[in-house]
């Protein structure tokens, strides 16, 4: 006959749950994945409202299009102002949008503020009448804003 205590350790074994090293090794990959994840979802997040800002730029560039032809003083830019667009109300927490305008040129850009100051390289978004897209960061102009 065996010893009734031969099988106990065995029987505890199986019935006792996670060790304290095994959730904290759990818990340890969980937070790492969703560093990764946070990371990846605000990168896209500004990229997503700079796409935003870049449409919203060229809807006032054709606004403007149409002010040159159909303004009371036809063929020119003088007296334009940019209407309250629902993009830029849209984007007013991200972005401050500008015109700067002369008798036949124009230039229409959208200036980061907020969280979209992130986007270091592509601080400044212009777009003009000759429809030539720039943009700018904080120091230099750089190039791979604009699709």
């Amino acid at each position: 006959m065996r010893p009734l205590h031969a099988h106990q350790p065995q029987i505890a074994r199986a019935t006792r749950g996670f060790t304290l090293i095994e959730i904290m090794i759990v818990v340890a990959l969980i937070g790492i994945l969703a560093s990764i994840a946070l990371s990846s979802y605000q990168s896209h997040a500004l990229k997503t409202r700079r796409y935003a800002a870049q449409s919203c730029l060229m809807e006032q560039a054709q606004y403007m299009e149409r002010y040159y032809t159909t303004a009371n003083n036809p063929m020119s830019y003088t007296g334009a102002v940019l209407p309250a667009a629902t993009c830029q109300t849209n984007l007013a927490s991200y972005y401050a949008f500008s015109l700067i305008s002369a008798s036949q040129a124009f230039t229409v850009q959208a200036v980061a503020s907020g969280t979209q100051t992130s986007d270091t390289n592509c601080r400044t978004l212009a777009l003009n009448q000759a429809a030539l897209q720039s943009s700018s960061s904080a120091t230099a102009s750089t190039t791979g804003c604009w699709p």
